[in-house]
């Protein structure tokens, strides 16, 4: 419709801003308005998209950097204290929903393969949404919101692992031999686990070490290694998620990944825009619009049955109802994984474009209604709960356990800044029983604060999806040690906006600097250079009154 290829990008995200700030005014995820810019910019409607080659190449490489963040915010440290209950909800909510799915399926008429898709579709939840949803309610560190990231890293293993069976059954299709392919499949995972895991021993913790030196160079080496990673993977047999995903969890055990994952963000969802579009410019509304009935029951399934089954799980495993409820509000939606699965789905030939769009009909009603019901999960609790006690066991004996290692185990204290002032803070700190936390943008000092046994993490104080990562909620101070006026306000902002409840201490060089922080509402101001001669004096009176009282007592004596 346009001359150029430019100006039809410029429409096309144009109108997705639009309907973006629509979306944002509706308090809907923007994966619901742009599916709509797809429709609309589709061919069913004003069929604005004629560069479908260049949005498809845009759109995997968005599925990619997804499917790489997935690996990398891949938490063993959630996996070890959630690993339990995370792993009961998560498989059996899939089995419950998969199951139970696919005979609804069958029973609205579909055929077996279709309905395997339909059922397997409806078991993931959106980790994407969730995360933005539970850490707009600074819920991340809550009890309910570990749980739910914990059950939603299961499901995201459990899509990968539909992904590669997919993949090979694609092939084997092809094939004269289903057990070969198979076979091959197996043999050809092992080697690239292998290689992921030499690579993760022995040349990428001493390759970031070097490259964390340049932010940017870090950042766009992550990104051609989630390319490299995606690449191998198709060209293996695999598909390219899975290769991303297997690259992501290379980078999971470094103390670089939460910087990688939170510059990476916007990068993803930028790109992720033109999956969606692409999936909405696909679908055909005269089908879409047959598949109303359908659509509704299933996602009637998805929005009651999945919370249910969490409960039923959490409760028999010791948690109480409260928990149980909004853990599974959680699970209440179909994913951005469904999505990319019906797509693989119809390009292997296992499903039609119907199906596609009934998929993508379910996804929009239910990530549309799951997200009021997360933003009003109090509410929704409240009129609830008296009828939630069968879901709950006399005794939360699981739970409780929980609070009381939570209150033996808190992160007291987080300190920015790792040089000479705030080394010998989070190692004082340290001493006198707290649990301190140490963040910091040098390499160098992050090797040297570990090996003073310091837990750590590399990151930056100016990035807000960074510093929402962080265990906020638990944490009673927040020290900003660096020596420049710009990253402590912009480590201050920054934990107002995640509504740090805790108080905040910065250093300030200045007294014009404290001066500006105290009418900021910092709680304390560090003045390293005042602070470090104040104590000095106090030591020389001392030692001088020490001096003289022992010389006193001599002369006694004498």
């Amino acid at each position: 419709m346009f001359d150029s290829a430019f100006i039809e990008f410029s429409v096309l995200l144009a109108v997705s801003a639009l309907f973006g700030t629509l979306a944002m005014w509706l308090r809907q995820p923007l994966i619901v308005a742009f599916i709509a810019v797809g429709i609309l910019v589709g061919p069913s409607v004003l069929g604005l998209v004629t560069l479908n080659e260049q949005i498809e190449l845009l759109a995997h490489i968005g599925i990619a950097i997804l499917l790489f963040v997935v690996g990398l915010k891949l938490d063993l440290h959630i996996i070890r204290t959630m690993g339990i209950v995370a792993l009961f909800t998560g498989l059996g909510q899939v089995i419950f929903t998969s199951v139970f799915g696919f005979l609804i399926a069958l029973a609205l008429g579909m055929s077996p393969i279709t309905a395997l898709y339909v059922a397997v579709a409806l078991t993931f939840s959106s980790t994407i949404i969730i995360v933005k949803l539970l850490s707009d309610k600074s819920e991340l560190d809550a009890l309910h919101g570990r749980i739910a990231i914990g059950f939603l890293i299961v499901q995201d293993i459990v899509v990968v692992l539909a992904m590669i069976a997919l993949t090979a059954t694609g092939q084997a299709q092809e094939s004269t031999s289903i057990g070969f392919e198979v076979g091959m499949v197996i043999v050809k995972g092992v080697l690239m686990l292998a290689v992921v895991a030499l690579l993760m021993r022995y040349v990428i913790p001493s390759l970031l070490n070097r490259l964390a030196h340049s932010p940017e160079l870090l950042i766009l080496f992550a990104i051609s290694w989630a390319m490299i990673g995606a690449s191998a993977g198709y060209l293996l047999g695999f598909s390219q998620e899975v290769g991303a995903f297997l690259a992501g969890i290379s980078l999971a055990s470094t103390h670089y990944r939460e910087l990688i994952a939170a510059r990476l963000v916007s990068l993803r969802d930028f790109l992720l825009l033109f999956f969606f579009i692409s999936l909405g410019a696909s679908l055909e509304m005269a089908t879409l619009g047959e598949q109303v009935g359908n659509a509704l029951l299933l996602s009637v399934f998805v929005l009651v049955g999945n919370p249910l089954i969490v409960m039923v799980i959490m409760g028999y495993m010791g948690y109480r109802k409260r928990t149980g409820f909004l853990a599974g509000l959680t699970v209440a939606q179909i994913s951005e994984f469904s999505l990319i699965l019906a797509a693989l789905g119809f390009s292997l030939g296992h499903i039609n474009q119907e199906t596609v769009g009934l998929i993508t009909l379910v996804g929009l009603i239910t990530i549309s209604v799951s997200t009021y019901m997360i933003l009003y999960s109090q509410t929704l609790y409240a009129w609830l709960s008296p009828y939630l006690g069968v879901f709950e066991r006399k005794v939360a004996y699981r739970e409780e356990a929980l609070d009381r290692q939570q209150r033996a185990r808190p992160t007291d204290v987080i300190v920015f800044g790792l040089g000479r002032f705030g080394m010998v803070i989070a190692q004082t700190l340290q001493k006198k029983g707290l649990q301190v936390l140490a963040v910091d943008f040098n390499p160098l000092l992050i090797q040297k604060s570990a090996k003073h046994g310091v837990p750590t993490r590399y990151g930056d104080a100016e990035d807000p999806e960074f510093i929402r990562s962080l265990p906020l909620l638990e944490a009673k101070w927040v020290l900003g040690t660096m020596r420049d006026r710009h990253l402590n306000l912009a480590l201050f902002k920054s934990l107002k906006s995640s509504q740090f409840s805790g108080k905040i201490a910065l250093a300030a060089t200045q007294t014009s600097e404290e001066k500006e922080f105290k009418q900021l509402g910092v709680n304390m101001v560090l003045l390293p250079y005042r602070d470090a001669a104040i104590e000095a004096v106090e030591r020389l009176l001392s030692s001088q009154t020490s001096s003289e009282r022992g010389q006193k007592e001599h002369d006694v004596k004498s």
